[in-house]
């Protein structure tokens, strides 16, 4: 059976433990895996911006024996100069794997039930799965463990990091808490999704529209950009809602003296962070943007066993 990752909750909560003790194994010997040695061609093709994301996994499909092949979505067309489930079975027919980083999560659907292949949400609108990979494999590393710890999401929730936190901090068994203003909270079918995660794991999600409320205790302190890719037009608005929920020295006194601070990047400093909080000796942003390299490798190679393919 074809295995894809679409979404956090893709992966059961062991399946999430042994794509995160690979990712470990990865980063201390870099080649001690190549599942896709031939080279196998994994087809990458990005619709969003992208930095950390297309150079992550470049680099790992190259460390793990593949080719990356990136598809000029904009050639491509996909979607619009082709359908969607013909450019799956294309793609089906030369790579792989598919990664694609796009709008809509349906989109990501569509190509997932027609490729034939493992498919890997690279970012969509509604998650974020990598990235939580990434993150947890830098939670592990600065706190050794990850059940038990109380994790504060603050600014704007209703994101795909916000629901990936939810249901990725769940399968943890995490306490997930979404600091965030009214309006700007993940739906509540992501609450309850995670909830319902959480009474097999230990976890649980909640939301506050408290930011210190949120950050009080916590063990880990997330944020993110305040204006996401396609909200630009609403930058001014959104920086007068949000600005009580920056992360700065005063909000982060109130988490644990130990907690560390991450943001999935790019940055805005003064705005959603302050400089001196991502900059300072608490932040584990620049190990986060590593690691995205390390988890990305470890879903391919589960993935690749997991379908049998080639």
């Amino acid at each position: 059976m074809t295995r894809s990752f679409l979404r956090d909750d893709d992966l059961a909560p062991d399946e999430l433990i042994t794509v995160l003790d690979l990712a470990a194994k990865l980063k201390a010997d870099p080649y001690a895996a190549k599942p896709l040695a031939g080279p196998q061609t994994v087809a990458t093709i990005y619709d969003k911006p992208t930095l950390r994301t297309q150079t992550s996994f470049a680099a790992g499909i190259a460390e793990l024996g593949g080719h990356p092949m990136l598809v000029d979505g904009s050639l491509a067309g996909i979607g619009r100069r082709e359908s969607i489930a013909d450019v799956a079975r294309v793609l089906g027919r030369q790579a792989s794997v598919i990664v694609w980083r796009t709008y809509a999560q349906g989109r990501l659907e569509e190509m997932a039930a027609y490729a034939g292949v493992p498919v890997v949400n690279a970012l969509t609108d509604d998650f974020h799965p990598c990235q939580l990979l990434a993150d947890l494999l830098t939670v592990r590393e600065h706190k050794g463990r990850l059940a038990g710890l109380r994790v504060a999401f603050v600014g704007d929730g209703a994101c795909n990091m916000g629901n990936s936190w939810l249901l990725a901090g769940a399968l943890a068994g995490m306490d997930v808490v979404i600091g965030a203003p009214a309006g700007y909270a993940p739906e509540s079918v992501m609450f309850d999704r995670a909830n319902e995660i959480g009474a097999a794991t230990g976890g649980s999600a909640t939301w506050t529209t408290d930011a210190i409320e949120a950050v009080e205790g916590a063990d880990v302190v997330v944020t993110d950009t305040w204006v996401s890719m396609g909200r630009e037009d609403e930058a001014k608005a959104r920086l007068a809602v949000f600005s009580p929920y920056g992360v700065t020295e005063e909000l982060l006194g109130h988490a644990k003296p130990d907690a560390i601070v991450m943001h999935c990047l790019p940055a805005y400093r003064g705005k959603e962070i302050a400089a001196s909080v991502i900059d300072g000796p608490r932040s584990v942003v620049w190990d986060e943007a590593e690691n995205r390299r390390h988890a990305q490798k470890a879903i391919l190679a589960f993935l690749v066993q997991e379908s049998g393919t080639p």
